[in-house]
């Protein structure tokens, strides 16, 4: 099964890793603490983060965890630590951010159906979540809630300097090559070079590391897929590697082949066909999140499941899940047993003969 952490024991104590979004997978925060907790209380813990955020309740789960944890722990922001990611970090006794990364504070958002009682509790709750992280971001700044509350409503994105001229971060690293990639256009205020570099790096990985000399690779290794991070819910959209068996040399006595325009193979351009797989996959994503059932669309990516089928099973999960409307609430339209307002009139003004 796919998961967003990973947690490994080391010589001189243990790593953890975030590079993926928190909860993502229909995982929740629930594996992770078991994990984190069945470490020695002591242990020192490298904590590296490279995510676009996710849940946030499980965020403060693992932020809680953390401040509890007796041993040192170090945070390295290798990417961007946004969002609920960034919430995370703060709970690290000491942040080490490289010159190229980026943290990001915004304001909890969520989504509500319902009666204005419904919107209110919504609002309600997002303003005590705020209110939380805004503890813990005054916790780690040493700066008053009152000046910190204006970067979370503007969506404010940090690089390491202005990190650690605020108290968000306490040293700054050399710059690191990110690891993963993420769909940060989704955030309003995301910076260009943070957008453009995410693009750069695909092409330049699409390039340098999907051609590899066979006489370098281990014998007895299996071929890997290539996982590449899409769209908001960072799902990994598996890719093939393309294997062909080598041409025999050609016999010097022969004569020179004519060539063939209707039998030539044509030229598969790894580029494109890289392309049209992200951009179904962020298809896939957007209709999920549209259905509000983001957790599925792994699923959908997994069996390669075409849009229309995607549809069909999203409109099929949201009828087995949608509760009976009650008859005491007013619908829109007209009534079942209204009567055609033709019919009305007549009974109403008949003529007399």
């Amino acid at each position: 099964m796919n998961s967003w952490y990973t947690i490994r024991a080391q010589s001189t104590g243990a790593e953890v890793v975030i590079y993926d979004e928190i909860g993502a997978y229909g995982v929740s925060a629930k594996g992770f603490l078991a994990e984190l907790g069945a470490l020695p209380d002591a242990t020192p813990l490298a904590f590296r983060l490279n995510s676009p955020g996710g849940s946030v309740f499980d965020a403060v789960a693992i932020y809680n965890a953390i401040k509890r944890h007796s041993g040192m722990v170090t945070v390295w922001i290798d990417g961007i630590a946004a969002s609920a990611a960034s919430y995370i970090a703060m709970a690290g006794d000491e942040i080490v951010m490289p010159e190229n990364a980026f943290l990001m504070i915004h304001d909890p958002a969520g989504m509500v159906m319902g009666t204005a009682i419904d919107m209110r509790a919504m609002a309600e709750a997002l303003d005590k979540i705020k209110g939380s992280l805004l503890q813990g971001y005054a916790a780690k700044s040493g700066r008053p809630q009152e000046e910190i509350a204006p970067l979370m409503a503007a969506e404010t994105w940090l690089d390491a300097k202005d990190a650690l001229d605020l108290g968000f971060a306490d040293r700054i690293a050399e710059p690191v090559r990110i690891a993963a990639r993420f769909d940060v256009g989704r955030f309003r205020n995301a910076p260009p070079v943070l957008v453009e570099s995410a693009g750069e790096t695909t092409d330049d990985e699409l390039s340098g590391s999907e051609v590899a000399d066979a006489d370098d690779a281990p014998a007895e290794s299996a071929p890997n897929d290539d996982a590449e991070i899409v769209a908001g819910n960072d799902l990994p959209v598996n890719m093939g590697q393309l294997s062909a068996e080598p041409d025999p040399p050609p016999d010097p006595g022969a004569p020179p082949l004519e060539p063939d325009a209707a039998s030539a193979v044509p030229v598969v351009d790894a580029a494109t066909v890289r392309a049209d797989v992200l951009a179904h996959a962020r298809a896939v994503v957007d209709l999920c999140r549209l259905a509000g059932q983001p957790q599925m669309a792994g699923r959908f990516l997994e069996r390669d499941a075409g849009l229309d089928e995607v549809r069909a099973a999203l409109l099929a999960h949201s009828a087995e899940t949608e509760p009976d409307i009650s008859a005491a609430h007013p619908q829109p339209g007209r009534p079942s047993g209204a009567r055609p307002w033709g019919d009305v009139i007549a009974r109403t003004f008949r003529l007399k003969g």
